[in-house]
């Protein structure tokens, strides 16, 4: 790669290298694999003949041509910031730009269907990503102007004071198997009695996942032996309709002939559905209204699984 095609992106991987500390959680927080991020970094290296960072047990530290390149590629990001901002404030003939974020699925999708039904006048644009914390990322540079996300009890997001922040909806974490395992015919399963089941979880978001799920399983007595790490649903669905594994998923997920979805017993791990906003971005006047559709679309999601509305009933709540 040489050097003249160093674009934004690779200095602000640089730049959440460096913030972290670590390879492995700035590759969390970029939303990218660490032998992705590691593989973008040594072709920079080896570009400039000579290392950005140091490598170590505790983590990465910059040499000293990285931190030249750090200060620089700081100057550059907040100088582009300035710029989009300056932009922003100048009138157009254009139609106004709404850039929302979220978790890949269906309620960002929904949100934005939603909310572009509401401003006609307006171009809704839609960027999700895996990790929660990257999303919050996005918001507070300025690059999005509103998100919805998600975070987990016991492992909050720290909301800065500029942030407005209001609970979508509260969702337990629910256990997908295949439809021959032995529990499969129970209405709800004990945690405890999955102990010596083996597991598929999906990876590390940054923002507290899978970790609430690793102490609600040490608080029932064991320790989960992941033998898969899956981002991807079809994959990992495969998985559990072929018994190799049962894995901890939304409430949400699919079930299907080969696949079923249970709740577990006293609903253990939960996870909270957030809607963000910076509270001086172009659409935090109409914040109550853009919780409602993110709310409508929710329920829309969530409607369309009959094991989660069985579970809503079974708790007196509505899905409607």
């Amino acid at each position: 790669m040489p050097l003249v095609e160093l674009e934004l992106r690779h200095l602000h991987s640089l730049c959440v290298i460096a913030d972290s500390g670590s390879l492995t959680k700035a590759a969390t927080l970029l939303g990218v694999s660490q032998p992705a991020l590691t593989a973008q970094l040594q072709r920079v290296e080896r570009e400039l003949g000579a290392q950005i960072f140091l490598r170590g047990r505790r983590g990465v530290t910059p040499t000293p041509l990285g931190q030249y390149l750090l200060t620089r590629a700081r100057g550059v990001l907040l100088a582009m910031d300035e710029l989009r901002s300056g932009a922003r404030r100048h009138p157009s003939t254009q139609r106004p730009v709404v850039r929302l974020g979220g978790i890949a699925g269906a309620v960002s999708v929904g949100l934005a269907d939603r909310l572009s039904d509401l401003l006609p006048e307006a171009e809704v644009q839609l960027t999700t990503e895996y990790s929660p914390r990257l999303l919050w990322e996005l918001l507070l540079a300025g690059r999005l102007d509103a998100v919805a996300t998600v975070d987990y009890p016991g492992f909050p997001l720290r909301q800065p004071v500029s942030v407005l922040a209001e609970v979508v909806a509260v969702e337990p974490v629910f256990v997908a198997m295949s439809h021959q395992h032995r529990l499969a015919g129970r209405d709800r399963v004990e945690l405890s009695d999955l102990a010596d089941e083996p597991w598929a979880l999906s990876p590390p978001d940054g923002s507290g996942w899978p970790d609430c799920f690793l102490v609600a399983c040490e608080q029932a007595g064991f320790r989960p032996r992941v033998l898969y790490t899956v981002a991807d649903a079809q994959p990992l669905r495969e998985l559990i309709a072929t018994r190799r594994a049962i894995a901890a998923c939304q409430a949400v997920f699919d079930s299907s002939d080969s696949v079923v979805v249970r709740p577990l017993a006293g609903d253990p791990v939960k996870m909270r559905h957030l809607l963000l906003c910076r509270d001086e971005g172009p659409v935090a006047h109409m914040f109550d209204g853009l919780v409602r559709l993110a709310r409508e679309a929710y329920s829309a999601y969530a409607g369309r699984r009959p094991h989660y509305q069985a579970w809503l009933c079974a708790n007196g709540q509505s899905g409607d």
